[in-house]
C-alpha cells in the first residue's frame, strides 16, 4: 500500500491516505478547536501547535473523523448491495449510517425512523464518545426524517458539518464528477439545508474526485471553483470564499511572492471555518499556500503535510474541521507517502480508520 515520494499513489494508498490524513489534521486541530490564536501562541509558542509531541497526554479525533468513517460505511453498504446485483439508494444507506452514528452519541433515534442493522463500525468503542458534535447534525438526524435536496432538514443551517464528512464520496472510482457532486450534496441535505452547506460539500468531494483522477492540487481546486462559478444557483458566499482561497494561494510560497497569510489575516480573508464555505476555503488555502513551487514551499510530501496542517489549525476558528479537510486533500493527493510516521504513532485508534479504509478498498477494487 505504501508508495515512494514522487510516485503515483495507488487507489488503495489514496483511500488510506485520505482517511488517515483527515484524522491526523482533525486530531491535532481538536486540541485547539475552541482556542483563540493568542491562547494557542501562549500555550505552544509563536508558531503555534505544530506537532503531536507538543501535547501532554496526546489528543483525540473529533466528530469530524467519526462522521467521515460513518460516511464511508454508508457508501460501503450501498456498494455491497450493488456488487451483489441489488440496487440500493446510496443516500438512504448513508442516512442509516448516520442514524447509527447518532446512537453512538447517546441520542435516541426516533420511533418513526427505521432501525438500521448493526455493522462492524458500530462495535468500535472508540467511536462511542461525544467529541463536540455539531448541533445541526444531531438535531437534523434526531427528527427521524430523511432530508432531501427538495425537503432538507434544518433548511437555514450551513455549518461545516456537511463539508468535514464528505471526502469519501470523492474516493469512489468510475463515477462521473456530476454524480460525485450530487451524492455529496444530497447527503449534506440529511442534516443541513442551506445551499452553501450542500454546495460546499459537493465542491469538496469534487476536489477529492479530481485528485483521484490524477489532477494536480491547483487543477483540482480550479475544477471545483469552475463548477461553482458555472452554477447560476451557487451560493454567493461560496463563490467568494472559494475564489478567495484560490486567489490568495496563487502566489504564496513562491520565491519573492507574498508569504503565507498570518492566522489573523487568514480569518479576516476566509473566515473562522465554523460554516461550510469558510471551512472549505481555509482547508484548501492551507494546502495550496504551502505546496512546493520552485524554490518555495515544502520540500517533500511529509514536509508539505506538516506545514499545511499547521496553517489549517493555528487560527481563531474551527481548527479540527479545517485541519481535517486539509489532511483529506493531501492524503488523497500523495497517498500515505505524506503521512508523518511519528504522527501516525500518536493517532488514536488507527486500526479503526484503516479498517474502514480496507472495506472501501474491497468494494471499489476489481
Amino acid at each position: 500500500m505504501s508508495n515512494e515520494p514522487g510516485a503515483v499513489p495507488s487507489p488503495e494508498s489514496r483511500i488510506h491516505g485520505c482517511l488517515l490524513g483527515g484524522a491526523l489534521g482533525d486530531s491535532l486541530g481538536y486540541a485547539v478547536e475552541f482556542d483563540q490564536i493568542d491562547e494557542i501562541r501562549r500555550r505552544f509558542g509563536a508558531a503555534g501547535l505544530r506537532d503531536f509531541s507538543m501535547l501532554d497526554g496526546g489528543t483525540h479525533f473529533s466528530d469530524d473523523t467519526q462522521m467521515t468513517l460513518y460516511t464511508v460505511d454508508g457508501i460501503v453498504e450501498a456498494l455491497e448491495w450493488a456488487n451483489s446485483g441489488v440496487g440500493a439508494d446510496a443516500n438512504a444507506c448513508v442516512w442509516l449510517a448516520y442514524l447509527r452514528w447518532l446512537d453512538t452519541q447517546g441520542v435516541p433515534v426516533p420511533e418513526s425512523a427505521p432501525r438500521p442493522q448493526p455493522r462492524w463500525i458500530d462495535g468500535q468503542e472508540v467511536l462511542r464518545h461525544r467529541r463536540a458534535p455539531g448541533n445541526a447534525c444531531l438535531r437534523g438526524l434526531a427528527t427521524g426524517e430523511m432530508g432531501t435536496a427538495a425537503r432538507p432538514v434544518n433548511p437555514d443551517s450551513k455549518g461545516c458539518g456537511t463539508v468535514m464528512r464528505s471526502a469519501p464520496f470523492g474516493l469512489v472510482p468510475h463515477i462521473p464528477a456530476d454524480s460525485v457532486y450530487k451524492l455529496s450534496s444530497d447527503a449534506a441535505s440529511l442534516t443541513h439545508g442551506h445551499p452553501s452547506a450542500r454546495q460546499s460539500a459537493g465542491a469538496f468531494s469534487l476536489i477529492i474526485h479530481s485528485l483521484v483522477q490524477g489532477s494536480s492540487l491547483a487543477g483540482a481546486a480550479q475544477a471545483a471553483l469552475d463548477r461553482v462559478l458555472g452554477d447560476d444557483d451557487a451560493a454567493p458566499e461560496l463563490r467568494d470564499r472559494l475564489g478567495a482561497a484560490v486567489r490568495l494561494a496563487g502566489g504564496a510560497g513562491q520565491a519573492g511572492a507574498a508569504p503565507v497569510l498570518s492566522p489573523e489575516d487568514l480569518v479576516r480573508e476566509l473566515g473562522e471555518g465554523w460554516v461550510a464555505e469558510e471551512a472549505l476555503a481555509v482547508g484548501l488555502y492551507a494546502v495550496l499556500s504551502t505546496a512546493p513551487r520552485g524554490d518555495g514551499g515544502a520540500a517533500d510530501p511529509v514536509d508539505h503535510f506538516r506545514e499545511a496542517i499547521a496553517v489549517a489549525i493555528n487560527h481563531s476558528g474551527d481548527s479540527d474541521s479545517t485541519g481535517s479537510i486539509a489532511g483529506n486533500i493531501l492524503g488523497t493527493y500523495y497517498g500515505t507517502a505524506c503521512l508523518p510516521t511519528d504522527w501516525l504513532e500518536a493517532l488514536e485508534a488507527p486500526e479503526v480508520i484503516r479498517g474502514m479504509a480496507k472495506q472501501l478498498v474491497a468494494v471499489t477494487s476489481g
